[in-house]
């Protein structure tokens, strides 16, 4: 625990610029506050005892942490203001040192609030964009590992849990602390024999309401697992809600979200239950304590060794005390939750799947004579071999199709390349140097990828099709849509470029989905393009415009394409067929046609699935 604590506030550094004057603030906070009580005591003596007479005080009076301090100080400033006493005039300027003190004491303790929250933003911006730069640069296996709504809840709710560590803690140390140091001091200097009975009743609060405070962190726990569940399920829902409803499926789905939620609700209120007793318990505790010194603080005013107004000023302190001392149980049990969900953050964050570049990777400048893949083997995890000994070279300015059985291997291949994997031996050269001596940033920088699921984002076409060109203009951006076939149909939606094609592209169909991916690989103009069943979800007018803007991307590339139908693939300068993680066969439509092996049979079938 302390280990992530301390993990935690390294995302705060330097934690001194916001510790320093937030200790400073609580002093300040704790010594008014206090102030803000012991002032009063001159004014309940002014007003019911009998006996108060008033004396002119023409010096100030020695700093004391007491109510005769304070009792000397009020009739030093009476006597440089008025000549003669009166009860009203006194009154009024108590009331007004009251008003003082008491703004004093909110204002640093505002400062101090603001403080901790200026550092608990930074703290938790910090968190987030490390976790998510992480996440995002891990490798596709990770994505294949998790569920999205674990991921997502680990960027928001645990994140933002992490909070408590930040802020609780602080309170722990300083603010409650110095209120309670305040309270006691100035208790014992009223009675030191009336504090002594009532300090005593403090731990007996702590240990009770600890003890229900102890068995929140279970619960916490498992509870964020059923949210990152439910997140999950969710996310599934939405993203596939056309193919739920299309199943009659909804009523499967809704009892499963109704379920997850179920189980979710019931451990937020049993954390509920046992968050809720502890207030209500350690006020009784503290209304119990305030019951018990009444009577012995009775007798002490009885037996004349404590006034009156002292006495009063007593029980309110005391009534007060269990409020910091109550924040400060409450604090841990939050603090233990935040704890528990940096420990999944860190756990994340720690997770090795991330492809890093070596310390001396070099830049990948440009792609001058061909990719080799040399005796390459891939598993995932360990598991089942996927790519199996493949050596293939595929010159520059040249198009290799990838074809063969489902589960083969060629969509594995595909991602090797730009680094999406490294392979568990053998190597894949772009001109004579290992993928790995390179920068994953500078390879991709050279493809682009076309896939069968088009990703696009809920933004306008032209960010869509700019977003491997950041720098590009909306020239450019037209000259690529209209190579991509897909200039006219952009004109016909109501804002043209800037209309927002919604979530994933929803608004658009499949066809028009496909070429805006063209148009953005057109954009980016790369030297290596890869090719993976980009056309085989689309409906034979939509194949022949997708088609068109393929060729044209195709001229001049070095280009590796996965495809089922002929149309695709035929022309290809190479065509390899991949079963098993192996190249079982090789060479040219024709040349593969007569050779009657693997590749013609699947012509004879016309499906490469």
């Amino acid at each position: 625990m302390f280990k992530t604590y301390m993990r935690i506030l390294r995302f705060a550094s330097p934690i001194s610029r916001y510790a320093v004057p937030y200790f400073i603030y609580s002093v300040l906070y704790a010594i008014f506050n206090t102030f803000t009580y012991v002032a009063a005591i001159p004014i309940i003596q002014s007003m019911f005892d009998p006996s108060f007479s008033w004396k002119p005080v023409n010096e100030f009076p020695d700093l004391a942490f007491n109510s005769d301090f304070m009792t000397a100080a009020v009739s030093y400033i009476y006597s440089q203001l008025f000549d003669e006493f009166s009860h009203i005039r006194m009154l009024a300027l108590l009331a007004t040192m009251v008003i003082i003190i008491c703004f004093l004491s909110n204002l640093f303790r505002y400062l101090g609030a603001w403080t901790i929250e200026n550092m608990r933003t930074r703290t938790l911006q910090s968190i987030r964009n490390t976790l998510f730069s992480h996440v995002i640069g891990m490798n596709i296996g990770f994505f294949s590992d998790q569920k999205k709504g674990d991921v997502m809840s680990r960027i928001t709710n645990d994140v933002s849990m992490v909070q408590f560590c930040i802020t609780n803690t602080l309170q722990v140390v300083a603010r409650e602390p110095f209120l309670i140091i305040g309270y006691v001091a100035a208790m014992i200097n009223i009675s030191w024999e009336l504090s002594v009975f009532a300090v005593l009743f403090l731990p007996v609060v702590a240990l009770i309401v600890g003890s229900i405070v102890k068995r929140l962190r279970h619960p916490a726990l498992k509870g964020q697992q059923r949210l990152g569940e439910m997140a999950a399920t969710l996310d599934e829902s939405l993203s596939g809600v056309k193919l739920i409803q299309s199943y009659n499926a909804t009523d499967y789905i809704r009892n499963k979200f109704y379920a997850i939620n179920a189980e979710f609700s019931q451990i937020v209120l049993s954390m509920a239950r046992r968050q809720q007793l502890a207030s209500p318990m350690s006020e009784f505790l503290g209304i119990s304590a305030v019951g018990v010194v009444l009577v012995f603080g009775g007798m002490l005013v009885l037996k004349g060794s404590l006034n009156a107004a002292s006495f009063i000023i007593f029980i309110g302190m005391f009534s007060q005390i269990t409020r910091p001392v109550r924040a400060i149980i409450d604090q841990f049990a939050t603090i233990n939750q935040g704890l528990a969900a940096g420990e999944r953050v860190f756990a994340m964050l720690d997770s090795k799947s991330e492809i890093t570049d070596k310390a001396d990777a070099r830049k990948l400048e440009s792609f001058e004579s061909k990719i080799e893949l040399k005796d390459v083997r891939f598993s995932y995890d360990g598991d089942r071999t996927v790519i199996d000994g493949v050596n293939l070279e595929i010159p520059k300015g040249k198009t290799i199709a990838l074809v063969g059985p489902s589960g083969g291997g060629k969509s594995t291949l595909c991602e090797l390349l730009p680094r999406f994997y490294d392979p568990i031996s053998g190597s894949i050269e772009i001109d004579g140097i290992d993928l790995r001596d390179y920068t994953q940033e500078s390879i991709r920088d050279q493809m682009s990828i076309v896939a069968q699921d088009t990703i696009l984002f809920n933004d306008t076409i032209a960010a869509n099709i700019g977003m491997g060109r950041r720098d590009a203009t909306r020239e450019e951006i037209i000259a690529a849509a209209k190579v991509a076939n897909a200039h006219d149909f952009i004109m016909q939606t109501p804002e043209g470029y800037d209309t927002n094609i919604g979530d994933r592209g929803m608004k658009l169909s499949g066809g028009q989905r496909q070429r805006l991916s063209i148009a953005r690989a057109v954009l980016k103009n790369p030297s290596i393009l890869i090719l993976d069943e980009a056309t085989s979800a689309l409906d034979t007018e939509s194949e022949k415009l997708v088609q068109e803007a393929l060729n044209k991307l195709l001229v001049g590339r070095t280009s590796v394409i996965i495809a089922h139908r002929l149309s695709t693939i035929h022309n290809a300068d190479q065509i390899v067929v991949i079963e098993r993680g192996r190249i079982a066969e090789q060479g040219t439509h024709t040349e593969l046609i007569q050779k009657g092996g693997i590749y013609a049979h699947l012509i004879e079938m016309q499906s490469f699935e």
